[in-house]
């Protein structure tokens, strides 16, 4: 399989030019690299080139690294049904640079894309419904960013006064500050429910 991938890469390498920045072969699938101003031609070329056939769009997802200066990592995955292989394209992109949208390449990025927006902050150029889809609309923030809050920043419930949902700020009372780190299979002060059966 590996002897296979190993001439895709060179395939599509050389057919694409400097579309591809960098190319491995991990977890059995091929990884390419590409920048955000190459990738709808990139993956134009994917789709449509016999040799490869990536026709099946799967997935498209975001990785947050914090660290970097160019923080997010855009994971585009593909299936070519014709040669039964699977391929992942990767680009990096700084916080609030957008990149340019594949639904034009591919319908089914659609929700991938809205989605990545909603939970990374990754916006997506040309696309044709960028709003939220995971969050309400009302949401604040990103929630699968590394530096958002585990509490979030409002909490929702239902005023019965009011008869509607109301936001308000997160208000953590003592008690879900402080944490109990043993397990109430070591220690002896707790029994278990049911254990006390096995005693008798």
């Amino acid at each position: 399989m590996s002897e296979v991938l190993e001439q895709l890469s060179t395939y599509i390498r050389e057919a694409t030019g400097n579309l591809v920045s960098a190319s491995e072969i991990a977890y059995g699938e091929l990884n390419l690299t590409t920048d955000r101003d190459s990738i709808v031609e990139l993956m134009t070329f994917l789709r449509d080139d016999p040799q490869g056939g990536f026709v099946s769009f799967i997935d498209v997802s975001g990785v947050d690294w914090p660290q970097r200066p160019e923080r997010f990592d855009v994971v585009y995955h593909l299936l070519s049904p014709k040669r039964n292989l699977r391929l992942r394209v990767k680009l990096a992109v700084a916080e609030d640079v957008s990149v340019p949208s594949v639904t034009g390449v591919y319908k089914g990025a659609d929700w991938f894309e809205r989605e990545i927006w909603d939970l990374y902050g990754v916006p997506f150029s040309g696309h044709p419904d960028m709003r939220r889809l995971v969050t309400d609309y009302g949401f604040q923030g990103h929630p699968l960013r590394k530096d958002f809050p585990v509490t979030g920043f409002v909490e929702v419930r239902y005023d019965d006064q009011l008869k509607r949902v109301v936001y308000e700020p997160v208000e953590l009372r003592q008690e879900f500050r402080n944490f109990d780190f043993t397990s109430p299979w070591e220690g002896t002060d707790y029994v278990l429910p049911g254990d006390e059966k096995a005693q008798s």
